[in-house]
């Protein structure tokens, strides 16, 4: 079957580690590329055609990035700069 690039879904999931996890047990899965990547401000994300030939991108929810990085102990300033978001933003996300 041929694979269509002229239209991709994209999704956010809280958990994106779960996530992976359940795709990980499919084996009727073409990734694109090598799986996850983590884009420059932290956000991981990855991208497969599902079973009709479509591209689908899951990326990790910005806020969950957000708590991710606090919970490896990353202060919001280190946060803020490692995603170049000011940290008033960010509180606003996380409490969106």
């Amino acid at each position: 079957m041929k694979q269509s690039h002229n239209m991709e879904l994209y999704f956010e999931e809280d958990d994106f580690d779960k996530f992976i996890e359940k795709l990980e047990q499919r084996n009727d899965i073409k990734y694109l590329g090598e799986g996850v990547k983590e884009a420059k401000w932290g956000q991981r994300s990855i991208r497969f055609y599902d079973l009709d030939g479509h591209v689908i991108e899951v990326g990790e929810n910005m806020k969950m990035v957000i708590k991710r990085f606090l919970n490896m102990g990353m202060s919001m300033a280190e946060t803020s700069k490692r995603m170049a978001v000011s940290i008033t933003d960010l509180e606003t996300l996380l409490h969106s």
